[in-house]
């Protein structure tokens, strides 16, 4: 996986696939397990006894997904390296009652998810995709991914003020999509059309987690195509880097390279986390403010015979990557960024920094991923925000204080972040994955 130059398309290729395949947390961690399977990864219950064997697993839990490799002959106390991220974007999900409709036409009901650019939704051609629970508790993925809704702006010509005074958008009455015309609204008629799109008969689901998503596909933009354009970058592009390293650095333990203690290679056990709700605060049992992770980790030290010493000893000398992305300067909006501060699309991944603990990166994390950087041959970019303007957060300093693990905070710069439709540079999702393989691989 180790670039030759800058530029390897063929990463950027598959991440393009990934975005379009994923419109929603149960797509991306569906489209994970797949890749996982295919590198011999093999999914465990968390219902079931876990045993110590070597070899990679996963775990799936609504929008999230925990993978792990454990190499050959690992000790139960063999610290883990993990990268962070998370399967959710802000959009627009459909309400539990979701028919309605006003003056002739048929509307969807839907609530803000997140903090979304509302303005990005407006005019665009959206479908529909999410899970849908059956009578019997198990679930089927649904993806209409063709023009199926919109939400109309208001004409200029009834809202002169719009150009000088900016555009108001009252997220109650404003973002409902139309998706058809009808006299009168009949409950029932948008899952009834998802049964049927899904292959089910009416009236089988029961239950359902469904959200808008644009249908345009992402795509390489500018003229010698050094950019990417499309959806929920923020944070699949992640995601699949992590993928990428993590099924790489497992490649490399089986092969010998890697391993437990005592095998020749370095001792640690890489870990894929991809949570949901990050977004919305990380607080539920699919999110990084959830007791999954920990979970997890702590079963597979007992499986493999460990105690709560063996446990304690594991997390004192983990690491994880919290990779999420973060804002490049913006050319029209330069004076919203640190004046030292200017990173820059194709300038490699960004270590963030906040000294008020928004992200949980300190002087030894920045060494850690220093390190993983140099030996990937990857440059990388430092971030802070404006004093003027404080900056969000992560699952990083989340992470940090609930598991008492090392955490840093990195990601790629992009322009955009939270539209429907953001933009990154075509090199850096390889030179990420680069970084964050050399990273589970030291």
């Amino acid at each position: 996986m180790r670039p030759s130059s800058r530029f390897d398309r063929g990463h950027t290729d598959d991440l393009l696939t990934f975005l379009a395949s994923s419109p929603s947390p149960y797509h991306a961690v569906a489209n994970a397990a797949e890749r996982l399977e295919k590198a011999g990864f093999r999914q465990v219950a968390e219902t079931d006894a876990w045993d110590g064997t070597s070899g990679g697993k996963y775990v799936l839990r609504g929008g999230a997904v925990i993978a792990w490799y454990v190499p050959e002959g690992a000790a139960p106390h063999t610290p883990f390296r993990i990268i962070g991220a998370h399967t959710d974007s802000p959009n627009l999900r459909v309400k539990p009652l979701p028919d309605t409709g006003a003056h002739g036409w048929r509307q969807v009901a839907v609530e803000i998810y997140g903090g979304p650019l509302l303005n990005s939704w407006l005019d665009r051609d959206l479908g529909l995709a999410g899970r849908l629970t059956l009578r019997d508790g198990s679930t089927r993925l649904v993806n209409v991914d063709r023009p199926l809704l919109r939400v109309p702006q208001l004409a200029i010509h009834l809202d002169r003020s719009v150009s000088s005074e900016g555009l108001k958008l009252d997220k109650q009455r404003h973002l409902q999509p139309v998706w058809g015309l009808g006299g009168t609204v009949r409950d029932g008629d948008l899952i009834g059309f998802l049964e049927s799109e899904a292959g089910l008969a009416p009236g089988e689901a029961t239950g359902w987690d469904l959200m808008v998503h644009s249908v345009e596909a992402p795509a390489y933009l500018g003229r010698d195509r050094e950019l990417v354009a499309g959806p929920r970058m923020d944070n699949l592009l992640s995601v699949h880097a992590g993928l990428a390293a993590l099924t790489s650095a497992a490649g490399t333990s089986a092969a010998g390279a890697g391993g437990g203690e005592g095998s020749g290679g370095t001792p640690c056990i890489p870990v894929l986390a991809a949570f949901d709700h990050e977004e919305n605060g990380s607080q539920s049992d699919t999110g990084a403010d959830g007791p999954l992770l920990g979970g997890v980790l702590e079963r597979s030290v007992f499986a493999r015979g460990g105690s709560y010493e063996d446990r304690a000893r594991a997390f004192a000398g983990t690491v994880c990557l919290s990779s999420d992305t973060g804002h490049a300067v913006h050319p029209n909006y330069a004076e919203r960024h640190d004046p030292t501060h200017h990173p820059r699309v194709n300038g490699g991944p960004i270590l963030k920094v906040n000294v008020n603990n928004r992200y949980a990166t300190d002087g030894t994390g920045r060494a850690v991923f220093a390190a993983a950087c140099e030996a990937a041959g990857v440059p990388f970019q430092s971030f802070v925000s404006n004093n003027s303007m404080p900056c969000g957060t992560t699952i990083g300093p989340i992470t940090a204080a609930r598991h008492g693990i090392r955490t840093v905070d990195i990601g790629v710069a992009i322009l955009s972040m939270h539209s429907a439709r953001e933009l990154c540079g075509a090199d850096d999702p390889y030179l990420l994955a680069n970084a964050l393989t050399a990273f589970l691989e030291n």
